[in-house]
């Protein structure tokens, strides 16, 4: 039965990774579809995490292409052409990696981030708390000031311009962008390559995410959250949460708790060749298993 269990996941993932050729994502529009269809997805696959990814839902399930002339990467120009369109959020969010999140879903992720309400001050707080590095501060006060601009101004006018600095200034975007305090907003040809991510505050940008997250408490966020992912990867290890989603392991527990008492989910199954116990959605088992 554990063997068969392990042949329905693969099954789903198929439908919901649109990994069959004839349910492939073949433009722009069907991107942002896609992404909307399944709440929030990687850009591309994420070594050893299930999650949907827009390069295997255009090119297939196959190793991203070393050859910038691979069709697969149809799927860059896609996304540089829809930065600042509000057709979705794009960051390095879900395990530290690119992401795309549909703007339905984004108040959800908004309500777990450290901004309380006033994004232009919350940042002191958590600076003072020790939470964000001096370097943080510095870029996330330059757009402040600045307005929307592209990473080679951006690093200089933070003051982190030196060669030593880029390691720093490469750890403030990543931090800046998974509290949901900036977002990239474009492509400029700025640089040697002519080519270079514009950064905006987050609020600027989404600012009904902002405010529908409002009305979201926590619990809510984690049970969506969780409930859009079940549902796109139908089963996954604990292990695989707290990598993709970073949550404090008591929060997490408490969530998976309630959709296992709800009846969501099945806990603790056993799939043969896999280390961790499994979290599975309750209608994927077989009425023999349950």
């Amino acid at each position: 039965m554990s063997e068969l269990i392990a042949e329905i996941i693969k099954a789903y993932r198929q439908k919901t990774y649109r990994i069959r050729p004839s349910s492939r994502v073949r433009n722009r529009e069907e991107a942002v579809q896609f992404v909307n269809e399944r709440g929030f997805i990687s850009f591309w696959p994420i070594k050893d995490i299930p999650i949907p990814s827009l390069w295997v839902a255009a090119a297939g399930d196959r190793p991203v292409a070393d050859d910038h002339d691979d069709v697969g990467h149809i799927t860059w120009g896609w996304k540089d052409d829809l930065l600042g369109q509000h057709k979705w959020f794009y960051g390095r969010v879900l395990a530290l990696k690119n992401s795309m999140i549909s703007l339905d879903h984004l108040p959800y992720f908004y309500a777990l981030s450290p901004n309380y309400g006033d994004p232009e001050n919350d940042y002191l707080e958590d600076y003072r708390k020790g939470v964000l590095s001096m370097e943080a501060r510095q870029v996330y006060e330059t757009l402040l000031k600045e307005g929307p601009i592209d990473s080679i101004s951006l690093r200089k006018k933070s003051h982190l311009g030196s060669a030593d600095s880029n390691s720093r200034f490469n750890k403030a975007l990543e931090v800046l962008q998974t509290s949901f305090r900036i977002a990239p907003s474009g492509i400029s040809d700025s640089g040697s390559w002519h080519y270079a991510f514009m950064y905006d505050l987050f609020h600027n940008q989404y600012p009904e995410a902002v405010e529908k997250s409002r009305l979201i408490t926590e619990a809510s966020a984690r049970k969506t959250i969780l409930e859009t992912y079940f549902k796109s990867v139908g089963a996954c290890t604990r292990r695989d949460l707290l990598k993709i989603f970073r949550w404090q392991p008591s929060d997490l527990d408490q969530s998976l708790h309630s959709l296992a008492g709800s009846g969501f989910i099945q806990e603790d199954v056993t799939i043969p060749g896999e280390k961790y116990p499994f979290y599975i959605v309750q209608d994927l088992i077989p009425p023999a298993m349950q």
